[in-house]
């Protein structure tokens, strides 16, 4: 339809020459019932052919439109529902908008160290790893925290990890914070591999606004987690774990402080097992010993 709308700018515009052939060889004026294709000729010599008989043509490109169409509530090809949560009360009421998986469970990614999902029995957003699958919905698709009608958070999650652009604002509406993530981890992060094809990862230091914050990762040739821990204002925070290379097998623990900023936290190894699995050392056995002799 369109082209036949330009092909009468055309025609008042400028004289124009249409013309079709028949099989005797003479020229006759073309209808739009004379062929499905005709063949107008500009002043300039430059042919031009239109299908006038275009019904089908229209009906697939409408029948293509609807293919194209983005269905409802759905993200990363997924399908989501909508749910929000209120709390608060008077002139200080926070409200939470969300899109959660439907009718399907994520396990946590166990090297990501916020896992978001809404527990149906709190009633309220959750970021541990402790999901119980009956209660739990993951968070899947855009999400906005507002505070008295003003938007102050707003991001992505993927499969319960946060993924994309994440914009925090004051309560007028100022950006306060931006930070952007791949499936969880800060975009910034650090990963080095053991091959320049980058197909092995070696190390994967989380890094945000230039400090270590969040989980690191330290992996063996084979692929096994060799170190496990978490970063906090760029400190050591809470349990390191140590592995060797047969299913994550554990070969020492070590404890920091759960406090980033207590200077007197004085770090101690926690256990330590030999590489057949037996226990060599635990510090609370110990302690108890030299308590009673």
């Amino acid at each position: 339809m369109r082209k036949i709308i330009i092909l009468g700018v055309f025609l008042l515009a400028s004289p124009l020459i249409v013309s079709a052939q028949t099989e005797e060889g003479k020229d006759t004026v073309a209808t739009a019932s004379d062929s499905v294709k005709t063949t107008f000729q500009f002043l300039d010599g430059a042919p031009v052919t239109i299908d006038f008989n275009n019904e089908e043509e229209e009906e697939e490109e409408k029948n293509e439109k609807k293919k194209k169409k983005v269905k409802r509530n759905f993200y990363y090809d997924k399908k989501t529902r909508k749910k929000f949560t209120v709390s608060g009360y008077g002139n200080n009421v926070t409200r939470e908008l969300f899109n959660y998986l439907k009718k399907e469970y994520v396990e946590p990614d166990p090297y990501v160290r916020d896992f978001y999902w809404y527990d149906f029995k709190r009633k309220t957003i959750r970021s541990t790893k402790n999901a119980d699958p009956k209660f739990a919905a993951i968070l899947h698709g855009p999400y906005k925290k507002l505070k008295d009608d003003e938007v102050i958070e707003s991001g992505m999650y993927w499969n319960g990890l946060k993924h994309g652009r994440w914009m925090r604002y004051d309560n007028n509406g100022i950006l306060m914070d931006k930070q952007v993530y791949f499936k969880g981890w800060p975009i910034d992060s650090k990963i080095t591999y053991y091959d320049e094809e980058r197909t092995q990862v070696k190390e994967a230091i989380p890094i945000v606004y230039g400090e270590k914050e969040g989980t690191y990762l330290y992996f063996h040739k084979n692929g096994q987690v060799a170190v496990q821990g978490e970063y906090r204002f760029d400190q050591k925070v809470g349990l390191w774990v140590e592995y060797y290379d047969q299913r994550r097998r554990r070969k020492k623990t070590i404890q920091y402080g759960r406090d980033p900023f207590d200077k007197s936290f004085q770090p101690y190894i926690n256990q330590e097992w030999n590489d057949e699995g037996k226990l060599v050392y635990d510090r609370e056995q110990w302690e108890r010993k030299f308590a009673s002799n």
